[in-house]
């Protein structure tokens, strides 16, 4: 399985719907909470240049936000890139 890591906060509506179809799909994911974790959200800033959540990366690869992940699965292209060996 890919590594998929995801930088949330709590309450995050399109944090919760990456997640549920991550679920749905059966990935398992690295989840870093940065609401409070200031170490965290600058790692995810210095990273991906974007101060909102989720930013999602699989395999290194930045994906983008909630929508970006959406788009992916409706075009059939996640389930390829969560299929790849990390």
């Amino acid at each position: 399985m890919a590594k998929i890591e995801i930088y949330t906060t709590p309450f995050c509506g399109y944090c919760a719907r990456a997640k549920a179809l991550l679920d749905q799909k059966g990935a398992t994911y690295d989840e870093r909470d940065v609401m409070m974790d200031p170490q965290a959200r600058a790692e995810m800033r210095s990273r991906t240049n974007r101060t909102t959540v989720p930013q999602i990366f699989i395999d290194g690869q930045h994906i983008g936000g909630s929508d970006d992940l959406a788009a992916l699965d409706a075009e059939g292209k996640l389930d390829p890139l969560l299929a790849t060996a990390a």
